[in-house]
This record gives C-alpha cells, sequence and structure tokens, in this order.
C-alpha cells in the first residue's frame, strides 16, 4: 500500500484539489525509495541513518509542494535522486577544502596561513603514532616541545621558546604565570581587540591581572610608564596594534627604552609583536611589522607571536625569552590546558625549520610567496583566466581589471596588495547568486563581490588548484 500511511506523513489535503489529494496518495512509501538508494549506499559509504533522514525530507518536500497546488507527478525515480542528492549534501564533511579566490593571503574564516607541503606531510606523518612526548634514544618519556621550542629559540636568538594554541592564549598564559594577581602597565594605544570581540582588557581579566593604562590613544611617552609604576607592578607590556595603525601626531616608546626602564624597577618587559613577521614584509614592499627579533635583543624578557599569520605556519602562540621565566610558564597549570597537539606540533616545527633559510621560505610558505607574486604574474594568468572562461554557458560578460585586496588575518593594516581579477557577470543569476554557486560546487570557490561582479583573483589560487576551479566556475555560470 502506498499511501500517507506508509510514507510517514499526515493524511492532511483538506481543500487540495481531487488531482492534489491523489498526488498524495500516491506517494511511494520510504522503504522503496530506501530500496532504490541501497546500492549507492554501499559505494558511497553513506550511513543508513543519513539516507534515511534524506529520503524522509524528499517525502516531506514532496507533500509541502503538493499541498502548495503542485499536483505533477512526484515518482518513485524523481524522489528518490532528491533524496541521494540531499544524502550526499549532508554526507559532506564540515570542514572542507575550499579555493580561496579572495586574494586575501591570510583569509581569517578561511584558516589564515594555507600551509607548506613539508608542513602537511609532517602532520600527516606522525597522525598515527608518533614520538610525542616519547624519547627515541633512551626509550623514556620525553619533551612534548622538544622540537619547537628549541628551533624558536635559535630563530629568535633567545634562551628558550615554547608554544601554545593561540596568541591569545599565551598572552593569558604569560600574563598569569609572570604577573598573576599584580599589575601590569600598558599604553591605551595598545588596547586592541582582536577577531570575535576578545579585548586585551578582558584578557588581563581572565589572567588575574590588574591592567593600568597609560598615556593618550596617540601619545605615550616613557614617562607614563614610569610615573605609573607601583610597589605592586609586575611588568610592562608592548602590543603590537596589528590590525589597525594610528596615524599622525603618534609617539610611543620602543623596546629599548621600555626594557631599560623594566630592568630598572626589577620589571618584566613582556613584547606581543602579533603577526610573527620572521621575514622581513619590507622584501615585497611593505612596511614592516616588528620583528620578534629586534624586541628581545633590545631587551625584552619575553616575546608572543602568532604561528598563524605572517610566520606562515599553524595556529599556534609562540613565546620565547629569558629561560626561567619559560619554564615558569610550562609549570602554570593552563599551560596543559593550552597545549597543541602531535599534528600542529610537527607542522610546526616543520614551518620554523623552513625560516632558518629564508630564500627557502619565501619560496615554500605559500603565504610568503602569495605575498611576493609579482603583478605581471597575476595579469597574466587573470588573462588567461579570462580567455577559458569567455563564451561559457550563462555567463554575461567577463573583464581583467587592476584591483587591491587586504593581506588579511589583522596583519599589515591599511597596506593593500595591487592585484588583478577577473570580474564576472551572468546573464540569470546576481552577483550575490553566482557567487553562492561557486560556493557549492566540489571543491567550493570563494569569490568576492564588488560593484555588481563576481572577482576572482588569482594570488590566493594555487598552480595546482586552477583547473577544478575553472571547471566550477562553468558549472556555477551554468547553473550547476
Amino acid at each position: 500500500m502506498a499511501g500517507s500511511e506508509q510514507n510517514g506523513g499526515k493524511s492532511g489535503g483538506e481543500g487540495l484539489s481531487s488531482e492534489g489529494k491523489q498526488a498524495l496518495r500516491a506517494l511511494p512509501a520510504i522503504h522503496l525509495i530506501l530500496e532504490q538508494l541501497a546500492a549507492i549506499r554501499e559505494g558511497e559509504h553513506i550511513a543508513p541513518s543519513v539516507l534515511a533522514n534524506a529520503a524522509r525530507e524528499a517525502l516531506e518536500n514532496a507533500r509541502s509542494r503538493i499541498l502548495a497546488g503542485d499536483a505533477t507527478e512526484h515518482c518513485l525515480a524523481r524522489l528518490s535522486d532528491e533524496a541521494l542528492a540531499q544524502a550526499r549534501r549532508n554526507n559532506r564533511p564540515f570542514h572542507q577544502r575550499v579555493i580561496n579566490a579572495t586574494g586575501i593571503v591570510l583569509h581569517t574564516n578561511l584558516g589564515r596561513a594555507p600551509l607548506a607541503q613539508v608542513a602537511i606531510d609532517a602532520a600527516l606523518n606522525v597522525a598515527r603514532y608518533g614520538n610525542l612526548e616519547f624519547d627515541l634514544v633512551s626509550g623514556k618519556r620525553g619533551k612534548r616541545l622538544g622540537g619547537v621550542g628549541p628551533l624558536l629559540a635559535q630563530l629568535l636568538g633567545a634562551q628558550a621558546g615554547t608554544a601554545v594554541n593561540n596568541c591569545a592564549g599565551a598572552t593569558v598564559l604569560v600574563l598569569r604565570a609572570l604577573c598573576g594577581g599584580r599589575e601590569v602597565i600598558v599604553s591605551r594605544g595598545q588596547l586592541v581587540e582582536i577577531g570575535g570581540s576578545f579585548r586585551l582588557p578582558e584578557i588581563f581579566k581572565v589572567a588575574g591581572v590588574k591592567l593600568v593604562e597609560v598615556g593618550a590613544t596617540n601619545i605615550s611617552r616613557i614617562e607614563d610608564y614610569e610615573r605609573a609604576i607601583t610597589a605592586e607592578t609586575a611588568a610592562l607590556l608592548r602590543v603590537h596594534t596589528a590590525n589597525y595603525r594610528v596615524m599622525g601626531h603618534t609617539e610611543s616608546p620602543g623596546a629599548a627604552p621600555l626594557a631599560k626602564l623594566a630592568r630598572a624597577y626589577g620589571l618584566w618587559f613582556i613584547d606581543d609583536v602579533g603577526s610573527g613577521a620572521l621575514q622581513t614584509a619590507g622584501k615585497v614592499g611593505f612596511e614592516t611589522e616588528p620583528d620578534p627579533r629586534a624586541g628581545l635583543s633590545a631587551g625584552a624578557h619575553i616575546t608572543l607571536m602568532s604561528g598563524d599569520k605572517l610566520l606562515g605556519g599553524p595556529q599556534a602562540g609562540l613565546v620565547a625569552g629569558d629561560l626561567d621565566l619559560i619554564h615558569k610558564v610550562e609549570k602554570d597549570p593552563l599551560f596543559r590546558a593550552l597545549r597543541l597537539d602531535k599534528m600542529t606540533l610537527a607542522a610546526l616545527e616543520a614551518t620554523l625549520r623552513l625560516h632558518l633559510d629564508p630564500e627557502r621560505a619565501w619560496k615554500e610558505i605559500p603565504a610568503l610567496a602569495m605575498l611576493g607574486t609579482p603583478v605581471d604574474d597575476l595579469e597574466r594568468r587573470a588573462r588567461i583566466w579570462a580567455s577559458l572562461i569567455e563564451g561559457s554557458q550563462g555567463l554575461q560578460d567577463v573583464l581583467v581589471l587592476a584591483e587591491k585586496s587586504p593581506v588579511g588575518g589583522g596583519s599589515l593594516p591599511g597596506q593593500d596588495l595591487p592585484t588583478w581579477v577577473v570580474a564576472l557577470r551572468a546573464l540569470k543569476q546576481s552577483d550575490d547568486q553566482l557567487s553562492a554557486s561557486l560556493r557549492v560546487q566540489q571543491p567550493p570557490i570563494i569569490s568576492r563581490v564588488q560593484d555588481g561582479r563576481v572577482l576572482l583573483d588569482p594570488r590566493t589560487v594555487q598552480g595546482t588548484e586552477e583547473a577544478e576551479m575553472l571547471d566550477g566556475v562553468k558549472k556555477a555560470l551554468a547553473g550547476h
């Protein structure tokens, strides 16, 4: 028996035409749809529960269409196809590889820095078993940070290094471990808010440290810091304003005078440099981000930076400085809660090793290579893309335009990258609709929408991704 009882729905249908009532009665039973999908389930490894939910959804959608006046035939084949399409959508993992065609190199919503191939290989190498905390020489328990710690110290010229899950976590941990219950002095112009509405005063509160603000938004002098020092002061903190710039009439003391003042009063000087620019951004025409080595050389006791921004590695908060302070940080109970997993540590170590050879780092770390791509190369690739897209079904027109794009990830604010883009308009889709069509391709293509067009920027599309991106663009234009 087909009918409403077999397909699990309510009879409903009051006020329907006789054709509508007949369509409701003719809906196939759910087990018939599942029988149609049985062979597909085996081949595609779709769980029975996922198929069952998709079949129910297909039936419910059919019922809704009929009740809305659509009395066309909803046969077994049609509903089986709809259920299969829904099951495939539901079976896709939430986290997927995407093609970043935005031109934003450190796109926070897309995971910031893409990893170098050696970092990916290193992470995969330890995905099963690995010597995370096992010393292969002695056969005894080893140090989790045995690879990253010494490398970080070597790169920064520090006595020791360590790492946790992100830079905000590193800030909380360092403040708590070194300054808990006491005062830390920071300039008002450096009270940053990072992504997700987390503000520096809130981080101080979580760390159990009293924030002492000095100076004004645009001016802070060394005398402001000195006047604020009391018997309760534990440290001076300098924070790099990585995601904004204060311009015009500004002044703030550098690392050297802050370090000198801190040592004169027996305080710690903590230097949070943010973006982790081990390779000078000035090489590709940017105003140089703060070098973590410079702060330590000037006398900072400890420095903090991110792993997934200009360093080009996985998400991590890196800490380097005096040996006794690093030991104190690692002994804090919170350190265990913030520690890195084996795959992140392996990828981070591989990235740090690349930085030992700056020339190799610029070539093999994707974020650095993208930042350093010559504009002429971007124009050449954009024109090739446009010629391959020209004439595609559903395309209204395609242009190649000179444009600019931000670096992203709270790095190099106000210093946009000159670039070239392919600008698309579709015949029957708005710019937002075309952008949405690109996002449902496999792999999803993430674009920019600007001035009524969809923009594709070659800077962040790696060579190995071009063919599948162009294929996805043509399908999206055609409405597939």
